[in-house]
C-alpha cells in the first residue's frame, strides 16, 4: 500500500492490506482485519474488526462493515474454474456481523448490492446476485446463486431464498419463509411455502406512494391473485379494468417475466 494512501486512512498496526489495495479519504481499518487484492474501499468507510475482503471488491462511500464479516469470497459453486469476477457494494450500506458476500461466476462476472442497504448478522449473499437499493435483509437470511432483490425490499430473519427466485421490488417478506418462487413487487408474502398475504400497504404509505396508486394495485391485486381467472387471464383482466399507471404496468410486466413462477 503507498504511503499516499496510509496518509489518507486510519489502518490499525495488526490489519493486513495488499499493496495494491485503494483507499478512499478517512477510511477506517479496524484491528486484524485481512484485505486482499483489487480491492476498493470508498471515502468514509468504516471497517470493524477482523473483517475479511478476499479480492476484486468495491466498496462504496459511507459503508460499514461489522466484525467478522467476509466479503469477495469465491462463489459456492461446483461450476466455478477462477476465473475473473467482482463484488460490489453500494454507497452507505450496512453489513452486519459475519455476513458473507461472495463474488460472481462466468455467468454474469459479478455480484452487486445497491446503496443504503442493511445486511444483517449472518446473511449471506450469493455469487451473481443483484440486490437493489434500499433493501434490508435480516439476520440469517440465505439466497442461492443468481436471485434478484428489487429497490426496498424488506426480507424477514432465517428466510432461505432459491436461487434464481426474484422479489419485486417493496415487497415485504416475513420471516423463516422459503422463497422458492417469484414473489411480486409491493406484496407481502410468508411461508412454506411461500404465499400471498395482500398488498405490502403500509410499506407504501410510508414511502409515499399517493390515495390513487395504492387504490390501483389494490384492485390489480384482488383480479389477480383473488379471482377466478388463471394467471394470464388475470393479467388480460388488469390491463382492460385497472388505470395503467407505472406501478400496476411494473406488476404486470414482473409477473409476464416470471421464470420460476409466482408464489401464491
Amino acid at each position: 500500500m503507498s504511503e499516499r494512501l496510509v496518509a489518507v486512512a486510519e489502518v490499525h498496526a495488526t490489519a493486513v492490506l495488499d499493496p495494491g489495495v485503494e483507499l478512499g479519504q478517512d477510511v477506517v481499518i479496524g484491528p486484524w482485519c485481512v484485505v486482499g487484492p483489487n480491492v476498493v474501499i470508498g471515502e468514509g468507510t468504516r471497517l470493524g474488526a477482523h473483517v475479511v475482503i478476499e479480492r476484486d471488491t468495491v466498496l462504496g462511500p459511507g459503508c460499514t462493515v461489522h466484525s467478522g464479516a467476509v466479503l469477495g469470497g469465491d462463489p459456492q459453486d461446483l461450476k466455478y474454474r477462477g476465473e475473473p469476477s467482482r463484488l460490489t457494494v453500494g454507497a452507505r450500506t450496512v453489513i452486519r456481523e459475519c455476513a458473507t458476500l461472495n463474488r460472481g461466476t462466468s455467468a454474469r462476472g459479478l455480484t452487486e448490492i445497491g446503496v443504503d442497504c442493511l445486511i444483517m448478522a449472518y446473511a449471506h449473499v450469493a455469487h451473481d446476485c443483484v440486490i437493489g437499493d434500499h433493501v434490508v435483509l435480516a439476520n440469517a437470511v440465505n439466497m442461492g446463486g443468481h436471485v434478484q432483490i428489487g429497490d426496498w425490499v424488506i426480507v424477514g430473519g432465517l428466510t432461505a431464498i432459491h436461487q434464481f427466485a426474484r422479489i419485486g421490488a417493496h415487497a415485504f417478506v416475513g420471516g423463516t419463509s422459503a422463497v422458492r418462487k417469484d414473489v411480486p413487487p409491493f406484496v407481502k408474502a410468508s411461508g412454506n411455502p411461500i404465499r400471498l398475504f395482500g398488498l405490502n400497504s403500509v410499506g407504501l404509505q410510508r414511502r409515499g406512494f399517493s390515495d390513487a396508486t395504492r387504490k390501483a394495485l389494490r384492485r390489480a391485486y384482488r383480479i389477480l391473485f383473488q379471482s377466478d381467472h388463471n394467471l394470464s387471464r388475470a393479467v388480460e383482466a388488469v390491463r382492460l379494468e385497472v388505470e395503467p399507471l407505472p406501478e400496476v404496468l411494473a406488476l404486470l410486466g414482473f409477473i409476464e417475466q416470471s421464470g420460476r413462477g409466482i408464489g401464491f
